[in-house]
């Protein structure tokens, strides 16, 4: 009788501890992604060192074919495997990427990752490395900056097992000073933080 209720004990503890690990109910992503949320979002892309990074980068990579995008794409995916990172070096370094970063920090964990296009849909800057360097065949990008200046784009929430948190990524088209398209940004954000923070009120 004992024996069983031990291991009875031990199924209950394992039980819980499989129930805390567990994937819990996908969040409303449209109910939390509120104007506002969006709208913050926005403001802090609004800022001159991503307008300024992405112009430059237009200009510098302007009229690039499509099979020099492929290149640089498949120099990134391998250098993600390779103790020689040229590439994604230079982009981490950019004084863009640093601004993405501290974003992200100071967001104190409602941004899992930023990254900012250009209008080839090659990333310009990222908060971290991302898994390939050119978005320009994703949703992120076709529904933002092939669509027009105004397009929003929230996928669909993921859920992050190693982390255990719900994912969601919001993709808006960014304006130059004269309020034309000139590149796109994704913010991908932590679901379950900012459920938190609004059933905390904060």
């Amino acid at each position: 009788m004992k024996l069983n209720r031990n291991l009875l004990a031990s199924a209950l503890v394992a039980l819980s501890a499989a129930q805390a690990l567990a994937e819990p109910p996908a969040p409303d992503v449209n109910k939390l992604v509120t104007p506002e949320v969006v709208q913050e979002m926005r403001d802090i892309i609004g800022a001159e060192i991503v307008r300024v990074s992405i112009e430059a980068q237009n200009k510098r990579l302007a009229n690039l074919e499509q099979s020099k995008i492929d290149a640089l794409d498949s120099q990134w995916k391998a250098e993600r495997e390779s103790t020689d990172k040229p590439l994604i070096a230079a982009t981490l370094s950019s004084p863009l990427s640093v601004y993405l970063a501290r974003l992200q920090g100071k967001s104190l964990g409602l941004y899992a990752e930023i990254f900012v296009m250009d209008k080839n849909g090659l990333n310009v800057g990222q908060s971290s490395v991302t898994s390939d360097f050119w978005q320009g065949d994703e949703g992120k990008f076709q529904n933002t900056y092939a669509v027009s200046e105004e397009a929003l784009f929230i996928d669909e929430a993921e859920w992050d097992d190693e982390a255990k948190i719900w994912r969601g990524q919001v993709s808006f088209t960014v304006l130059g000073t004269d309020k034309k398209k000139i590149g796109a940004v994704t913010v991908e954000l932590n679901l379950t933080e900012l459920e938190r923070r609004v059933q905390a009120g904060a």
